[in-house]
């Protein structure tokens, strides 16, 4: 297991956002957990999306969730999943998966699910 504070540990992170596309675009926080640690990514736009990177430190792998942020009537924050991936190997496949998602792939995937689920009925 390795310790939060460890410097293979940090630079790993930093590896991962220097090869994020259109960083500019999100306000970039880290945090560090008992069993892991995450970075988030929240879109700096009036319908921004929740990107976070997962990795444990007992497993090697890594996973990211997307979700959409909106407000319910009361303006309380809500937060929607719109995808998940699970068990990504390698850090090509992470950067490869976050890029896509930037660009669109998390939002495209939850359209086509809703739009083939309202023609099923």
């Amino acid at each position: 297991m390795e310790n939060k504070y460890s410097l293979e540990t940090q630079a790993e992170i930093e590896n991962i956002l220097k090869k994020i596309h259109c960083k500019n675009s999100f306000s970039v926080k880290y945090e560090f957990f008992f069993d892991g640690w995450a970075i988030s990514l929240k879109e700096k736009t009036s319908y921004p999306r929740l990107i976070i990177i997962f990795k444990s430190y007992i497993k090697e792998f890594f996973s990211i969730k997307s979700f959409e942020i909106y407000n319910d009537n009361d303006k309380k924050k809500k937060y929607n999943q719109l995808y998940f991936v699970e068990e990504i190997k390698s850090l090509e496949e992470l950067i490869k998966e976050i890029n896509a998602i930037i660009y669109g792939k998390d939002l495209m995937n939850y359209t086509s699910k809703k739009y083939y689920k309202y023609f099923e009925k």
